[in-house]
């Protein structure tokens, strides 16, 4: 689903990062709960499993016909901030996250009149073995995640 409401995600090669701000019709509260909660993650992104809450919590996280990718919630203050640590590249991947060979989105959250604007900022593509691929790939990745996540919470799913 294309959203043309909102910009596309933007690559800064210099500083190895992935953004995109969008614009979403719903209360910071619902937004929130919508990129903290697996059951509600697995609705609009990757299927989501998570050990604990928090930061430090543990899970996977994954999509039908591909592997299933370790992923840690590395900050979590509610309902402003959450980012998640995984693993990106290929090859067999470790258990647990592997902090050589992963990158970290950060959703931020901020009210606004018309509902919530939301960031996501993907860094550490500088660690990777193919840091323009990736980022050319997360790109695409955060344009068609974040245009379902849109649809979802403004019932056009």
């Amino acid at each position: 689903m294309e959203n043309t409401q909102n910009p596309p995600a933007v690559i800064d090669a210099d500083t190895f990062t992935v953004r995109r701000t969008i614009q979403i019709s719903a209360p910071v509260e619902k937004v929130w709960r919508t990129v903290t909660e697996p059951e509600l993650i697995s609705q609009w992104f990757g299927h989501v499993t998570l050990t604990g809450s928090g930061a430090g919590a543990l899970g996977t996280i994954g999509w039908p016909g591909e592997r299933r990718v370790p992923i840690r919630v590395e900050t979590f203050e509610p309902p402003k901030e959450v980012s998640y640590r995984w693993c990106n590249e290929d090859g067999p991947l470790p258990d647990t996250v592997d902090e050589t060979r992963s990158t970290v989105f950060t959703f931020t959250l901020e009210a606004t009149s018309g509902g919530t604007r939301l960031t996501v900022v993907e860094t550490g593509f500088e660690h990777t073995s193919n840091p323009t691929g990736l980022m050319t790939d997360h790109r695409g990745g955060w344009d068609g995640e974040l245009d379902k996540l849109v649809a979802l919470l403004e019932g056009r799913a």
